[in-house]
């Protein structure tokens, strides 16, 4: 593949000399914004993806990434959390673009569409799915940043592309759900007339691209799945979580998370209203000391087998704020300083207050402190630091950008490797049957039912429909092996494929047919006894099951490389 930089790329003519003030950054053009090493593997990475001639791709892709970029600068994506860098906002939603359309190679849309209406709609349904989520969080440089020119005046994104150095801070007590719902204020400047004109002859894609770009992604199907699957990738990768893993997270599951393990820590581990506690119960508010509390938290999801949790306790902090799960301080921080007395005994700390409601809801609560918890003046508590300042070059919060900002040192973003990995191109197994694997699937052959059902199981996995190892899945990894639920994954199958078994046995319901369709492969072990059905004990935190499935003899079959066991199955 030709290097999309390195073929017909001109140099742009060099920027018009301006005078740059201490403290303001440069206006960069989308040429050199774009020409950093990393940015450029990402573009040449998309331009595979959508196997597009250059003129086509400079249309459909390349022109509205050059606005994006343009628009968005050297702003970061977050305040403290994932891509909080000097040229965050751009490499995230390079990222997004990436990995969305990687993604998207294991679907056939729109989803029940004939085959041909779906090949003749293939490169609207890939634009569409790429703009949502190069789209998804520009609303942030609406309304979370608040931008100034050098001299002086405000500039807001709409007004167009900046035209002075500026610099930035965020706005304090911003609302974290409003991005989502301020896309619609700048969408028309990234794409053209042109392209709204083209998308918005298929209906079906227009009208989930105008869910998605709304913050309205439970109305956007596919699509919005997609922008979401692809968002948790790159904000896994970023902040040192498993990006596979955050893939196979159900959505909106990290709040859920939260609120569940620190549900547990107050009830199940943490003293209450006494000293050496690091938690008070006043009549408004629950006061948890923030360090404790938060490696506490992150400790206790990691022991229950979910990852993607942020490494550092900063983005924890706005993960809990930004999910409303804490309260903010008058400055719009997540950390309060407040002092705890009672009698003779006081103590200064750093605190994350939260409703009450939210950990004990309609059961009964414990009682309040009878001393006081009063906010403190003093910054500086005497049980737990308040957390360090970032680095400058990613500081964002002073009102002053650092002097001589710097990009993003790429020793500092070894991550991207990984990432890059993970949108790698997957050569076919079979070279004869590539082009047409996934119309297989979506059409299972009669002439190897059994092959048909395996094939569905392998490309479920690798396009993450189908989950493994999560506490609803039906495919598990267990002793070196894969265990196949039964009835369930079976059941699902004749499912998703009504009258697969064109009535070989009316007697016989469809999922039972396609189980034995799929024991004649011969590919499962047999217990000792000569059976082919195996029993798992199921041992979780809370309860315990038995689960029946089939064994894989060779587990090369489904996977390239073997996950790991999950910690929860053992083999009766």
């Amino acid at each position: 593949m030709l290097n999309l930089f390195r073929r017909k790329r001109q140099t742009p003519p060099p920027p018009p000399t301006v005078s740059i003030a201490e403290g303001y950054l440069p206006i960069e053009s989308a040429h050199s914004l774009l020409a950093a090493e990393h940015r450029r593997q990402l573009l040449d990475r998309i331009w595979q993806y959508t196997a597009l001639s250059h003129a086509q791709f400079t249309q459909l892709y390349l022109n509205p990434i050059h606005r994006y970029a343009e628009r968005v600068q050297q702003l970061p994506a977050s305040e403290t959390h994932h891509h909080a860098y000097l040229g965050g906002m751009l490499d995230h939603g390079l990222e997004l673009v990436a990995c969305s359309l990687k993604l998207r190679q294991s679907y056939l849309l729109p989803t029940g569409a004939a085959p041909e209406d779906q090949a003749a709609q293939t490169d609207a349904w890939s634009a569409g799915i790429a703009y949502g989520a190069l789209l998804h969080d520009i609303g942030k440089i609406a309304v979370d940043l608040l931008v100034e020119r050098q001299d002086g005046s405000p500039w807001h994104p709409w007004q167009g592309p900046l035209d002075q150095p500026y610099r930035f801070r965020y706005l304090k007590g911003r609302d974290y759900h409003l991005h989502g719902a301020a896309a619609g204020l700048l969408y028309t400047q990234i794409l053209d007339r042109p392209i709204l004109d083209w998308l918005s002859g298929f209906p079906s894609l227009w009208a989930s691209l105008l869910y998605v770009l709304a913050g309205q992604y439970e109305r956007a199907g596919v699509l919005g799945e997609l922008v979401i699957q692809s968002d948790r990738v790159s904000t896994a990768q970023n902040i040192g979580g498993n990006p596979s893993k955050a893939l196979q997270a159900p959505i909106h599951s990290l709040q859920h998370h939260l609120i569940s393990g620190l549900r547990h820590l107050v009830q199940h581990e943490l003293k209450l209203n006494q000293p050496g506690a690091a938690a008070w119960l006043t009549q408004d508010a629950l006061w948890l000391v923030s360090k404790t509390v938060t490696d506490k938290l992150r400790a206790y999801l990691l022991s229950q087998s979910i990852e993607g949790i942020p490494t550092s306790n900063i983005a924890v902090f706005d993960e809990l704020q930004s999910h409303r799960l804490v309260e903010s301080t008058p400055e719009g921080k997540a950390i309060w300083t407040a002092l705890v007395a009672q009698g003779n005994w006081q103590q200064t700390f750093t605190f994350l207050r939260l409703q009450p409601a939210l950990i004990w809801g309609n059961e009964d609560r414990p009682e309040a402190f009878s001393g006081t918890v009063s906010i403190a003046a003093d910054d500086h508590p005497t049980d737990v630091p308040v957390p360090p300042p970032a680095p400058e070059t990613v500081s964002t919060r002073s009102t002053q950008s650092p002097s001589q900002p710097e990009p993003l040192a790429m020793e500092d973003a070894d991550y991207l490797g990984t990432l890059l990995d993970m949108f790698e191109l997957e050569e076919p197994e079979v070279s004869d049957t590539s082009s047409a694997g996934i119309l297989e699937i979506s059409n299972p052959s009669s002439d190897n039912p059994g092959q048909a059902f395996l094939s569905w199981v392998k490309e479920g996995i690798l396009s993450h429909k189908l989950v493994i190892n999560d506490s609803k899945a039906k495919i598990h990894t267990v002793s070196g092996s894969v265990f196949l639920i039964t009835p369930g994954l079976f059941q699902r199958y004749a499912q998703e494929f009504p009258g697969i078994s064109q009535g070989a046995n009316q007697e016989t319901e469809e999922w039972r047919w396609v189980q034995k369709q799929f024991e004649k492969l011969k590919v499962h072990r047999k217990r000792d006894d000569g059976l082919n059905i195996w029993a798992c004990q199921v041992e979780g935190p809370r309860k315990k099951a038995t689960l029946k499935g089939y064994l894989l003899e060779e587990p090369m079959l489904l996977f390239e490389t073997m996950p790991s066991d999950n910690p929860f199955l053992n083999i009766e």
